[in-house]
């Protein structure tokens, strides 16, 4: 699913000829001779330009640059090195969240677009005719941005570009997704604070300083480990009774050091398991608030009646198909970290936080019209949705996510036992429209009427029962 909806983006954005609901047509700026002068087909030569004395070094005063004015630069980048420049924002809003945090970073990446010095070096340049290359400028790294781009590969392969940018599918999808939220909504909404985003930098350094404390345990651990064995190895070698009991009270006495630096590895073990879940947890929260900002939403529950929506976000950033596959089930697509909701009164049958092979992270809850219901691929999963607690409707239960078997971000939502589809129940499909978009052309009334058949009953050649098989 997301697999498809990246490519689609992708040709559309390359195409260039998209529907005005998709990309909006603005005139182009002439780009300056500087820009010109820069190629996408070879890096700076030692040299070539000049750089600020330090790379590393944030300025005293740093440029901040209005929407309209960013929207400019990602235009005419764009334009000028053939990449799209949906991708352009969509890189500036992740990287320094549009030059708010600009780093250095714990990597030591550096800027508006987020470039480490030693790329910097090769594919920086000046955009703004001050004879500088300088990172630190929205002009010259979104333009560097864009030569980068362009130089992977991006006026053919936009995905492959990307990934040279940061070598990690997750991020590949994440600035293509949002890149398609740009091309769909407006920009504006997204320059307010960003609590998430702080919590997501406070988290990637909690991990970071348990990583480095983890390690200084683990190579204390590993010396005193190996000289309380040698105590060991002389008390069994000494040929004299009373050397021997000495060095073998001495080996008694480290053991019991040994023993609390293992203790001590073990908790900080723990430690960074913890802060790694956090970070995971800030990470997806930080998308969906970008993505919720887009849409002009606070992505809070939808309520009719006695049920919610399961997934918050909107018409414009939730879909969901007629069917799946070939048998009942719903999918409701929504960029990862999207909150997932109890679609009614609950109580938790079950839950899992370790993702399964084909649910992966997910939960099956009782509600209150007596119905059971299983959610699958959550990337997190609230600590407290536990096997016999209690919710009221519209209570966040975790967040979208594409553990498990799953090709893409969504929740994947069934009834047990599976006997209908759940797009066919009244409730769910009141919500069309104002919670989520069709993403295909089918029935709409909850009886099911015109939807194709995916159960069969055939009679068997060898008895005269029948019995149901699937179609496909």
């Amino acid at each position: 699913m997301k697999a498809l909806a990246l490519v689609t983006f992708a040709a559309l954005a390359l195409a260039g000829s998209a529907g005005a609901d998709v990309f909006r047509v603005v005139p182009s700026v002439a780009p300056t001779s500087v820009q010109l002068a820069a190629s996408s087909e070879q890096p700076n030569t030692p040299g070539s330009i000049a750089f600020p004395p330090s790379l590393l070094q944030r300025p005293a005063f740093v440029e901040t640059r209005s929407y309209d004015q960013l929207f400019t630069l990602w235009q005419r980048d764009g334009t000028l090195y053939g990449v799209p420049w949906q991708v352009l924002a969509a890189i500036n809003k992740i990287e320094s969240n549009f030059g708010q945090n600009m780093g250095p970073s714990s990597a030591g990446a550096i800027g508006w677009m987020q470039f480490m010095p030693s790329t910097w070096e090769r594919w920086g340049l000046d955009a703004d005719g001050d004879g500088i290359a300088n990172p630190w400028s929205p002009e010259d790294g979104i333009a560097a941005a864009a030569r980068y781009l362009a130089a992977s590969g991006g006026g053919s392969d936009i995905s492959r570009a990307v990934f040279s940018y940061n070598h990690a599918q997750w991020y590949v999808d994440e600035v293509l997704q949002l890149a398609q939220s740009f091309g769909t909504g407006g920009l504006d909404a997204t320059f307010t604070a960003d609590p998430f985003g702080a919590s997501f930098a406070q988290n990637t350094k909690a991990v970071t300083a348990a990583k480095h404390a983890l390690a200084k345990a683990e190579r204390t651990l590993t010396a005193l480990s190996r000289h309380g064995a040698a105590l060991n190895r002389r008390a069994a070698s000494t040929s004299f009774l009373s050397d021997q009991l000495s060095l073998q009270q001495r080996a008694v006495r480290f053991g019991v050091r040994v023993d609390a630096a293992r203790a001590r590895v073990a908790q900080l073990r723990g430690a960074l398991a913890t802060a790694r879940q956090s970070l995971v947890l800030a990470h997806d929260r930080a998308l969906a608030a970008s993505f919720s900002q887009l849409s002009g939403s606070t992505a809070a529950p939808a309520y009719n009646g006695q049920y919610v929506f399961p997934v918050g976000g909107g018409p414009t950033l939730v879909s969901v198909s007629h069917h799946h596959h070939d048998y009942p089930a719903a999918d409701i697509a929504a960029p990862e970290g999207s909150p997932v909701y109890a679609l009614a009164d609950a109580t938790v049958v079950s839950s899992w936080a370790a993702p399964d092979p084909r649910c992966g992270i997910g939960l099956t809850i009782d509600t209150a019209d007596g119905q059971e219901w299983t959610y699958c691929h959550l990337s997190y999963l609230a600590p407290e949705v536990t096997p016999g607690a209690q919710f009221p409707a519209g209570t966040e239960l975790g967040l979208v996510g594409m553990t498990g078997d799953a090709t893409g971000p969504h929740l994947h939502v069934q009834l047990d036992p599976q006997t209908m589809y759940p797009q066919q129940q009244s409730w769910f499909q009141s919500f069309a429209g104002t919670a989520f978009r069709w993403q295909d052309a089918g029935p709409t009334d909850s009886s099911g009427g015109g939807a194709q058949r995916v159960f069969a009953v055939v009679p068997t050649t060898q008895t005269e029962d029948s019995v149901v098989l699937f179609t496909r």
